[in-house]
């Protein structure tokens, strides 16, 4: 899986329109120095000798050299990758608390007007265009409010601390910076909760139609029957098995996640990985668009397996 997206990736760059000559150099350069440069940066060889040598890069762990800053791919990687991830895990949390309430509530109270919010709730995030949702609530919140900033990780001039994680929060809060923890939540707020509220029509939709359906088991009118009141039932004997498809879905999430990061991120100007990809791609930047493609591939099949893994652990029809 792996190998075909690397692979597809490196020719769909190669038979894009633009060249990292003209990107580095700019179009006036004379022949001499683009030719000069070409040779340097090794794009006079032939497709298939880059090719072969890039999979052999990849095979011996090696990403790269950027084209642009001659840094090597990795370090362009871990530099934007912790902040991606701390997005990443905000977004998910309010996914998971916004959506699994407004499913659950609809589930235990069908065919009501809390329900039919629900549906219209998660059908409405579920079709909002992540840049359009991003820029409305930079509009309200950060323009005509004010109440938090428009962009960024840090307010421009601050001084974050010593890297110790890579987490911005986490690396203020091991190094007892008050005031970079309370600009770091500030700044974080907005695009988390964005990405959160898209996300989490998914998780509402999911949790509300398995949950519903569980209702209706037999097993369920048995504990009603022994005089179960209705919480318990709901607790112990419901929930419990709607894990299984919520973990499923989980999973299916990360991939949007990634979708809608990207957007995200470049509107918020997030220092992430996917702003860098964005960067990365005017640029003609091979070897970081290559490398930042196969990191968050690697990283969603990595999550496919654990939550399979998961499932597989927890429903005992399962086994490999």
């Amino acid at each position: 899986m792996l190998w075909i997206i690397s692979s597809l990736v490196f020719i769909l760059l190669r038979i894009a329109p633009g060249d990292p000559v003209d990107a580095i150099l700019g179009t006036r350069a004379n022949e001499f120095a683009r030719e000069s440069l070409r040779i340097k940066l090794g794009l006079d060889k032939p497709l298939i000798n880059q090719y072969i040598e890039y999979l052999n890069q990849l095979i011996h762990g090696n990403l790269g050299i950027s084209l642009n800053t001659q840094e090597p791919v990795k370090v362009i990687i871990s530099k934007a990758l912790p902040a991606s991830l701390e997005l990443a895990i905000f977004s998910i949390l309010i996914a998971s608390l916004v959506g699994y309430l407004i499913g659950f509530l609809g589930a235990v109270k069908p065919e009501s007007k809390i329900d039919f919010s629900g549906r219209i709730f998660g059908i409405g995030t579920y079709a909002l265009p992540p840049f359009w949702a991003a820029m409305l609530i930079q509009i309200i919140f950060a323009v005509f409010l004010g109440w938090l900033p428009i962009g960024g990780r840090l307010p421009p001039g601050a001084i974050p601390p010593p890297p110790i994680t890579g987490f911005l929060l986490l690396d203020s809060i091991l190094n007892k910076n008050f005031e970079i923890i309370l600009s770091s939540i500030q700044h974080l707020i907005l695009p988390s909760v964005t990405l959160g509220i898209l996300l989490s029509g998914i998780f509402s939709r999911a949790l509300r139609l398995n949950l519903e359906e569980v209702l209706k088991k037999d097993y369920i009118e048995a504990a009603k029957s022994r005089g179960i009141n209705n919480s318990r039932v709901l607790v112990k004997h419901a929930l419990p098995n709607t894990l299984l498809p919520i973990l499923t879905i989980t999973g299916l999430t990360v991939s949007s996640l990634v979708g809608g990061a990207l957007l995200i991120e470049i509107t918020f100007s997030w220092p992430g990985i996917a702003l860098g990809l964005q960067e990365a791609i005017n640029q003609r930047d091979y070897p970081v668009v290559q490398g930042i493609v196969v990191v968050i591939s690697s990283l969603v099949v990595m999550i496919s397996v654990c939550i399979d893994i998961a499932i597989a652990y927890i429903d005992p029809r399962v086994s490999y």
